[in-house]
């Protein structure tokens, strides 16, 4: 893995010369008829290219950096194995910034990765305790690659290759294969020199809401609320910390806007986009059936097409035919503030374009006491400008689309305030994956598994014999009864045969 300092990587990839590549296209895949927590009808059939949310934050311990946080493959279920959540090989995760407003990428980090199979010849995915990424016993790693584009136009100008072969952190298996879960992450965490850090693996999921208002908006009548019903489950994350000044523009033109999209390959061997995400709940609740899919495959600069969805947007009307609260006036000028230009004042930039990305200003320092609500509650430093792992975004959301923002506050919510695990104080502050062997522990001393088994299944943490050799011999006592079994039939089925 090389490391590369700031000044190399600024140097390389924003000056005129390095890697020139002017004339070629980078962002310009094809178009696909295909993001969020299952948001669109194509993506939601393609879990490892599907972008459940994405965060950006000043970094409050260090707030000359701001911190990019980008989420895929949506409820992961910590005890999914054998095959457990990888990030896709044959695609292009990408990071844009547009440091000027115009709806156009400046910047892309440009995220790219390999599995690694040790043995094929097991289904598992670990074949022992694993205590760091290198253990011969992770049966199935990955590494990733970032190259840093610089673009004009839509095309690159110059490309720095500012991570190689970086270690993805693995799924949580559980306490027995992996019992310092911590010690795995600390060791997927990437520095670069200056400050710069990435991180690529999996994470608890860090958004929190009531998922059953798609159950006629909480029931009908706001009792199914309260519970927050992606409690448990993970995600794969790529978290990317880096200087203010180098997405930027200028300190005296600090906003940035921020947006992820995934490339995949399609049967023709070309690129196409298949997901996108800037601001949160965009396309669940804003975008119709009709244009999901087509928000998933197109690029801001084309987000004139669905002004119509902001302006004039459902969810009101909604709220208003169930629990009666009168949907405020349209068209809904206050809501292209918040969704497709920042708020003016705040995180607009200068002759902003108006298009959906999630909007930064680098200059606002974070929050001693970060409040939920953020703008709403006072607090600058949260949503809608750029989006904090505690802000509650639904709740904002629900407040904003019902008129928060021209006088008309309802104080509507889910119920849920906060994420049910503890963020960290420190990159990539995502809470640890919950683990696949979360649950009761089996108890009693009749006919269970311990007994079977004898002595030698002894709890996490004991000394004894290997794991490994307890699983082999555990396996050839079954394939021995199972030999056993079939020869008996087989026995049979002879003498039956012999008899007629």
């Amino acid at each position: 893995m090389g490391r590369r300092s700031i000044a190399a990587l600024i140097c390389g990839a924003l000056a005129a010369g390095g890697l020139a590549a002017a004339g070629v296209s980078a962002l310009e895949p094809r178009a696909a008829s295909a993001s969020s927590h299952r948001e669109a009808p194509l993506i939601s059939g393609q879990p490892q290219y599907d972008n459940t949310d994405l965060y950006a934050f000043v970094s409050p311990d260090k707030p000359d950096t701001t911190t990019v946080i980008a989420n895929f493959i949506p409820f992961e279920e910590p005890a999914g194995g054998p095959n457990f959540y990888t990030f896709a090989d044959d695609a292009q995760y990408d990071i844009h910034i547009d440091s000027n407003g115009d709806a156009r990428s400046d910047l892309v980090f440009r995220y790219t990765f390999k599995t690694h199979r040790k043995n094929g010849n097991t289904f598992l995915y670990n074949t022992g305790a694993v205590k760091s990424l290198g253990d011969p016993n992770l049966n199935i790693t990955q590494t990733y690659n970032i190259d840093l584009l610089k673009l004009r136009d839509e095309k690159v100008v110059a490309r720095t290759r500012v991570a190689d072969n970086v270690p993805v952190a693995p799924s949580n298996v559980g306490k027995a294969s992996m019992p310092d879960y911590g010690k795995l992450r600390d060791q997927a965490v990437y520095k670069l020199t200056g400050g710069a850090q990435t991180f690529a693996g999996q994470a608890e999921d860090p958004f929190f809401a009531d998922l059953r208002v798609f159950d006629l908006l909480y029931g009908g009548n706001l009792s199914e609320v309260g519970n927050d019903t992606l409690k448990g489950y993970n995600v794969n994350s790529l978290a990317l910390q880096v200087p203010n000044d180098l997405i930027r523009q200028s300190k005296y033109q600090p906003v940035v806007g921020i947006w992820s999209t995934v490339q995949r390959k399609d049967a023709h061997g070309d690129w196409t986009q298949v997901s996108r995400l800037g601001n949160p709940l965009v396309n669940e609740v804003v975008n119709p059936q009709k244009d999901k899919d087509r928000f998933n495959a197109s690029s801001p600069r084309y987000d004139a097409q669905f002004l119509k969805n902001v302006t004039n947007p459902e969810v009101p009307k909604l709220i208003e035919a169930i629990y009666k609260i009168k949907a405020p006036a349209e068209p809904r000028n206050d809501l292209v503030d918040v969704f497709l230009k920042g708020v003016k004042g705040l995180n607009q930039p200068p002759n902003v374009r108006p298009a959906e990305e999630l909007r930064l200003n680098t200059s606002i320092k974070p929050s001693a006491t970060p409040k939920r609500l953020g703008v709403l509650d006072g607090d600058n430093a949260g949503f809608p400008n750029g989006r904090r792992l505690t802000d509650d975004v639904i709740d904002e959301a629900l407040q904003v689309m019902e008129g928060f923002l021209v006088g008309q506050k309802t104080g509507l919510g889910d119920g849920v305030d906060a994420n049910d695990q503890k963020f960290g104080n420190s990159f990539p502050y995502l809470a640890q994956p919950t683990s696949g062997s979360r649950g009761p522990l089996a108890k009693g001393t009749g006919n269970n598994v311990r007994n079977q088994l004898g002595d030698g299944l002894q709890a996490t943490g004991a000394s004894g014999p290997d794991t490994t050799l307890i699983a082999t011999s555990a396996a050839a006592g079954v394939a021995g009864v199972l030999l056993i079994g079939t020869a008996v039939m087989w026995w049979r089925r002879r003498t039956r045969y012999r008899a007629y």
